[in-house]
């Protein structure tokens, strides 16, 4: 996809360091994509998510805003109704990356105890035991067969990208600082379980255009919805090419900024989900995020017309236009 490789390969010759991704088999596009989100400095790319029944939906609301598509499209894998929706996932990604955004995926998957469609409280924010733990980390055992499954599935739509050339910011199992979903509050065994991931898909799949974003959540303290320190769960920068936060209700702390470039020791940093827009004035003060990510219907129940145009209208902020200059 010569496009997308002229798009990823701008400002090569005005680098400061060249980020090499953790895999050693990258696609090129992945290693300039990688290359290119490093080179940034205190400039961020605009992004936006939108559900998967949908995948277009928020992102053309942005446009129509401010007369800019954001840098970043982003969707979600979640299977939540009779119809897998990865088919539809990966053809919006591949219409998104011709028209020159750039891609970031997740995965709200359901516990690998449960088949989909995964409901969300019953599933997806639903608990698995401290035994169900044990089996699913210990290969040969049913529980572990069943999560290989649901990665083998998700792993057969990453290869559809692949194949298209197309690089992906690769956010799976995120927010696992938090109390939310099943995945969540387990520091030591979140950790195996990404490194399991990463190997599936890295070394068995082989795929190799996914750019690895470990996205957690802000910290806070609020009884039954909390959310931990960054450090206890991350699985090592061997593991991880962009570190992420996802920031709710304008808890832009300056303290959990500096704590996750820290953790971070040069790699990248980046907002991968957010509620309320930063304001120009926030981002003055935290330079480094490489792009933001409003949460699909977040930026019309949480923002206002105004708040979303100061931000796309900042002299920092990148749309996707912007990104081949």
């Amino acid at each position: 996809m010569k496009k997308i490789a002229l798009v990823l390969g701008v400002m090569l010759s005005n680098l400061n360091y060249a980020q090499i991704p953790v895999n050693e088999n990258a696609t090129p596009e992945a290693k300039q994509l990688l290359i290119y989100i490093a080179s940034l400095g205190d400039r961020i790319l605009s992004g936006q998510h939108s559900y998967n029944e949908d995948p277009g939906k928020f992102y053309e609301s942005v446009y129509k805003i401010t007369g800019d598509y954001p840098a970043v499209w982003g969707t979600d894998f979640y299977w939540n109704g009779q119809n897998d929706p990865g088919e539809r996932v990966v053809k919006s990604a591949i219409e998104k990356a011709k028209e020159g955004a750039l891609v970031t995926l997740m995965w709200h998957v359901g516990r690998p105890t449960d088949s989909p469609p995964y409901d969300w409280s019953e599933s997806v924010q639903n608990k698995l035991s401290d035994e169900n733990w044990k089996q699913l980390l210990s290969p040969g055992t049913d529980l572990h067969s069943r999560w290989l499954k649901q990665v083998d599935h998700i792993a057969s739509y990453l290869k559809d990208l692949e194949k298209a050339r197309i690089p992906v910011l690769w956010r799976p199992y995120h927010e696992m600082n938090g109390v939310w979903f099943w995945w969540g509050n387990k520091p030591a065994a979140y950790k195996k379980l990404w490194k399991m991931l990463y190997n599936r898909l890295t070394e068995y799949h082989q795929l190799n255009n996914l750019i690895w974003v470990w996205n957690a959540n802000a910290p806070r303290d609020i009884p039954f919805d909390e959310a931990y320190a960054y450090e206890g769960f991350y699985p090592g920068p061997e593991y991880v090419d962009i570190l992420a936060t996802d920031v709710y209700h304008y808890d832009y702390e300056q303290h959990d900024y500096e704590a996750l470039l820290k953790l971070a020791a040069g790699k990248p940093i980046a907002l991968g989900e957010v509620g309320e827009l930063p304001k120009p004035n926030i981002l003055q003060k935290q330079p480094q995020w490489s792009w933001f990510m409003v949460w699909s219907n977040w930026l019309e129940t949480a923002n206002t017309v105004n708040r979303v145009q100061e931000i796309y209208n900042y002299s920092k902020t990148l749309s996707k236009d912007e990104i081949k200059k």
